[in-house]
C-alpha cells in the first residue's frame, strides 16, 4: 500500500485545480440540461425552447456575429501590418513598438471604450481644446456596431500579432534563398513561401481574436447598451441584472449557446490548423529578415503614427477630461483641476472601497495560482501521459470561455449555501475570487510550465541521487531557479485580474465593487470626468506592471512574457 503513494501523491495535486476549472462549468451544464428535461411535457415550454423561440436571443446573436466578423477583420488586418513589419524587417526601435501595440490588450475593455468615447464626440475636451469639435447635438459615432466592431478590433489585434510573429519566427532565411536562387519574384515568395508557412501562427490568431470579441463585455457594454444595441453577454447580463437569480435557467441556457458558438470556432480553429502541420526552424536555422533600405523611416513613422491613433490619443482624451471641472468644458489653465482625483483619492468611499477589493482579489489570487501551480507545472514538465496532457487541456477551459459564462456558472454553483459550513458565497467577495482562480488559473500555469520544461533534468536527478525527496528537491533545486518565471506568471495574473469586468460584472454586489464594475458604472450614471480620472489610474497601474515585467525580461525564460521575442 505504501509503494503507492508516492505515485499517487502527484495526482492528489490536480485534484484541487481540476475542481477549481470544471466544477462551475460542469455544473451549469447539469443545471441547463436538468431544467429542460424537468419542464413541463411540451418541450416548447422548456427554458431552453424559451431562448432559442425568442426574437431577441437571435437579434443578440446576430449582433454578436456581426461585431465579431468586423472587429475579427480588423484585428487581422492590424496584426498581419504589426507582425510581418516588426518580425521581417530590420526596423529600429521595434521592441518599443512591440510593447505599445500589446499595450490596448493589456488595458481593460471597459477603459479602452471609456477612452475612445472621450476622443469622439461634441463634449470630448481634447477636441473642444483644439477647437475641431462637432456642433453640439452631433451624434456620438462610436454608439453603433461599427463603433463596437472598431475597437474590439483594436483590443484584440495583439492576439494575431503574438501568434502570427511566432510563425515567422520560425521561418528560416534559407527556403526564401532558394526560392529567389530558383528566379522567383518577391511578390511569389511571399504569396508561395512565407503567406502559406506563416499560416498556422495566423489561423491560430484569428480564432483568438474572434473568440475574445465573441465573449468581450466591456465594449458592447458602453457603446451597445446606451442605445439598447445588445450582444449575447450584454443580453445576459441585462436579463440576470433585471430580473435577478430567478432568470438562471434562461441566462444558463444563453450561456449554454455562447458556449457552443466558441466551441464551433475552437473546432474549426483545430480543423484548419490540422491540414497546415508544418515543421521549420529548428536548431541553428537562420531567422528571415528583410532590408528596408530606404523604406525604413517612412515604415517606422507609419507605425507610430498608427499607434498614435489608436493608442496616444484616446489616452490623451482620457486624461485632458479628467483634468476638467465638467465634463464637454475644454482643458486651459483656469480650468486646470485635480479635483477628479481628489474625489477619487479622500472622499469617495466607494472608489477607494473598489481599489481595495480589486488590489485584494487580484493580489491574493496571484499568491495562491502561483504556490497552486508551482507543483503542477514541475508535473507536467517531468511527467509524460496522456491523463496529464488532458488535464492540462481541461486548466484552458474557464479561459477560453466568455467570461460572462464563467459567472453564471458561479452563481449556479455559489448560490446556494454550501454544504458542512452552510454558508452562501453569492453576493460575497469570495463568489468573485474563485470565479478569478478559475479563469486565471492557466496565466499562472504557462509560465511556470516553460520555466520547468527548459531546466536540465540533471540537476534534478543529480539531488534524487544524493537522497533529496521530492519536496526538497522542489524548494532547494527548483524553486531558486524558476522564482523569475512564478513572479512574472504571479504578475500577470494580478495585471489580468485588477481591472477584470466580464466575470465582475455578474457577480459583484454593494459593498463588493471592483474598479472594473467602478469605471463602468460611473460612466453609465453620467459621471464622466471622475470614471475617467479612475481609468487613469488604472492605465498607469498596468503600465507600472508592465514596465516591471520588462525590467525583469532577461531573467526570465523565453515566452513567459507576451511580448517577449
Amino acid at each position: 500500500m505504501t509503494r503507492g503513494l508516492p505515485r499517487l501523491g502527484p495526482a492528489l495535486l490536480f485534484v484541487p485545480a481540476l475542481l477549481i476549472c470544471l466544477l462551475p462549468v460542469g455544473q451549469l451544464l447539469i443545471e441547463a440540461v436538468t431544467a429542460t428535461l424537468a419542464a413541463p411535457a411540451e418541450w416548447r415550454d422548456s427554458p431552453l425552447a424559451e431562448v432559442l423561440s425568442s426574437a431577441s436571443t437571435w437579434r443578440a446573436t446576430g449582433h454578436s456575429l456581426y461585431t465579431m466578423a468586423m472587429g475579427t477583420l480588423i484585428s487581422v488586418a492590424l496584426g498581419m501590418l504589426f507582425a510581418f513589419t516588426l518580425a521581417l524587417t530590420d526596423l529600429r526601435g521595434r521592441r518599443a513598438l512591440v510593447i505599445c501595440f500589446m499595450l490596448p490588450m493589456m488595458i481593460p475593455p471597459q477603459v479602452t471604450a471609456l477612452a475612445w468615447l472621450q476622443l469622439f464626440g461634441p463634449a470630448s475636451t481634447l477636441l473642444i481644446t483644439l477647437g475641431i469639435a462637432p456642433a453640439l447635438g452631433a451624434p456620438q459615432p462610436l454608439y453603433s456596431a461599427e463603433g463596437i466592431a472598431l475597437l474590439l478590433g483594436i483590443q484584440h489585434a495583439p492576439m494575431v500579432f503574438l501568434a502570427l510573429r511566432a510563425s515567422l519566427a520560425e521561418l528560416p532565411a534559407e527556403l526564401v534563398e532558394v526560392a529567389r536562387l530558383s528566379g522567383a519574384a518577391p511578390r511569389t515568395v511571399w504569396r508561395t513561401v512565407i503567406l502559406p508557412l506563416s499560416a498556422p501562427g495566423l489561423i491560430a490568431g484569428t480564432a483568438m481574436a474572434a473568440i475574445a470579441a465573441l465573449g468581450n463585455f466591456g465594449i458592447p457594454a458602453m457603446l451597445g447598451i446606451p442605445v439598447g444595441y445588445y450582444t449575447l453577454p450584454t443580453l445576459i447580463y441585462q436579463q440576470l441584472a433585471g430580473f435577478g437569480t430567478g432568470v438562471l435557467d434562461r441566462v444558463a441556457s444563453l450561456a449554454l449557446l455562447m458556449t457552443l458558438l466558441v466551441g464551433v470556432g475552437i473546432w474549426l480553429q483545430h480543423h484548419l490548423l490540422a491540414r497546415r502541420d508544418y515543421r521549420l526552424g529548428g536548431q541553428g536555422a537562420r531567422p528571415l529578415t528583410f532590408a528596408t533600405g530606404h523604406w525604413r523611416w517612412p515604415l517606422t513613422l507609419m507605425l507610430w503614427a498608427i499607434l498614435g491613433l489608436i493608442l496616444i490619443a484616446p489616452l490623451m482624451a482620457l486624461i485632458t477630461t479628467s483634468l476638467v471641472p465638467a465634463f464637454g468644458m475644454g482643458l486651459d489653465w483656469e480650468h486646470l483641476s485635480l479635483a477628479a482625483y481628489q474625489e477619487m483619492f479622500t472622499r469617495q468611499a466607494v472608489t477607494a472601497r473598489a481599489f481595495g477589493n480589486s488590489l485584494w482579489l487580484a493580489g491574493s489570487a496571484a499568491v495562491v495560482l502561483v504556490a497552486l501551480t508551482l507543483p503542477l507545472a514541475w508535473q507536467l514538465a517531468r511527467r509524460r501521459s496522456r491523463v496529464l496532457g488532458v488535464c492540462a487541456a481541461l486548466f484552458d477551459v474557464p479561459f477560453a470561455l466568455p467570461g460572462v459564462v464563467l459567472a453564471i456558472a458561479c452563481i449556479m454553483v455559489f448560490s446556494r449555501p454550501l454544504p458542512i459550513i452552510d454558508y452562501s458565497l453569492y453576493g460575497t467577495l469570495g463568489i468573485i475570487f474563485i470565479a478569478y482562480l478559475s479563469r486565471f488559473l492557466v496565466v499562472a500555469l504557462k509560465p511556470l510550465h516553460s520555466a520547468f520544461a527548459q531546466l536540465d533534468p540533471g540537476l534534478e536527478e543529480a539531488a534524487r541521487l544524493a537522497g533529496a525527496g521530492p519536496v526538497r528537491r522542489l524548494w532547494d533545486i527548483l524553486l531558486p531557479l524558476v522564482a523569475p518565471a512564478a513572479m512574472a506568471g504571479g504578475l500577470l495574473v494580478f495585471l489580468s485580474a485588477v481591472n477584470e469586468l466580464t466575470v465582475s460584472a455578474l457577480l459583484w454586489s454593494a459593498g463588493n465593487e471592483t474598479l472594473g464594475v467602478l469605471i463602468f458604472n460611473l460612466d453609465d450614471g453620467g459621471d464622466s470626468v471622475l470614471a475617467s480620472a479612475v481609468a487613469v489610474v488604472t492605465v498607469a497601474m498596468v503600465v507600472a506592471i508592465m514596465g516591471m515585467l520588462e525590467l525583469m525580461a532577461r531573467r526570465l525564460p523565453k515566452g513567459v512574457l507576451p511580448w517577449q521575442q
